[in-house]
């Protein structure tokens, strides 16, 4: 791995690799994981890589990559989509540059990382457990899409690991969502600062460290709630109800916005 850069060379791949590839202004990167025969299995929000169901898609959707208007004969998209697809190297990356996401680095490595989604401080189990978990979870879903708790970051990173968070009320797995969030609060967080110093290198550093710190605690190497759950008994808990994930709606007052510019 490299220090600045998890760029891989497609030679390189191997089955039960974590790959990601960045989208249009590295607004976020899409994960997958990489089965072999150049298929990638990767979760989506109803076939589409990413999404909230809010007004917040219009950014999202504007970083989607280009598609070709010929259908693939390689890549497995059905109407019928239970969120994990299929598709072939190409298609995946779209464009894009391949990455591969990094397990097992040290604390140092993973806090030269600015950016989260690339590595993680957990252990990946055997490649032949990974590609299991992800053939499985083609034909039987991973739940309900949610951009933070359980998006395609997660779903390669629990078929890296069969590491699942157990407090719903948390944020999920994903690298890229706690950074979205650790961002803005390392900024209120280190406001109070003000009070005591006007030095902006003094405040600038003090954010760093909060962002840092909530990101080394959030990672799912660290986390205590977690906890390894088997492929088949995650898919029985969510048949039945027993694990859910709600995807999040859009709030009262932007639908009230919204008709009232309807109105006028």
């Amino acid at each position: 791995m490299g220090l600045l850069s998890n760029r891989l060379d497609r030679g390189s791949l191997r089955p039960g690799d974590h790959i990601y590839s960045w989208r249009t202004a590295y607004i976020y990167a899409h994960h997958g994981i990489y089965v072999g025969d150049d298929k990638v299995l990767h979760f989506t929000r109803r076939g589409q890589e990413v999404g909230t169901g809010t007004v917040l898609d219009i950014l999202l959707v504007s970083s989607l990559p280009r598609r070709s208007q010929v259908p693939c004969p390689t890549c497995i998209h059905t109407d019928d989509t239970n969120g994990v697809v299929s598709s072939c190297l190409n298609c995946f990356l779209a464009g894009g540059v391949l990455y591969r996401f990094e397990y097992s680095v040290s604390p140092a490595i993973f806090l030269t990382k600015a950016r989260g989604g690339t590595c993680t401080l957990a252990v990946s189990d055997p490649p032949e457990t990974v590609v299991h978990r992800a053939n499985y979870l083609l034909n039987n879903g991973f739940g309900c899409y949610n951009v933070f708790k359980n998006n395609c970051e997660d779903f390669a990173i629990y078929c890296k690991t069969g590491l699942l968070v157990v407090d719903h009320r948390t944020m999920g797995q994903s690298g890229q969502a706690v950074s979205i969030v650790g961002g803005p609060l390392a900024a209120v967080l280190s406001t109070p600062l003000r009070l005591v110093t006007t030095n902006i290198y003094g405040m600038a550093a003090t954010a760093v460290g909060v962002y840092c710190a909530s990101r080394y605690a959030a990672d799912i190497g660290m986390r205590s709630d977690v906890r390894k759950v088997g492929v088949e008994d995650l898919t029985r808990r969510i048949a039945t109800g027993g694990l859910t994930v709600v995807e999040p709606s859009i709030p009262a007052w932007m639908l009230n916005n919204n008709n009232n510019n309807n109105a006028t």
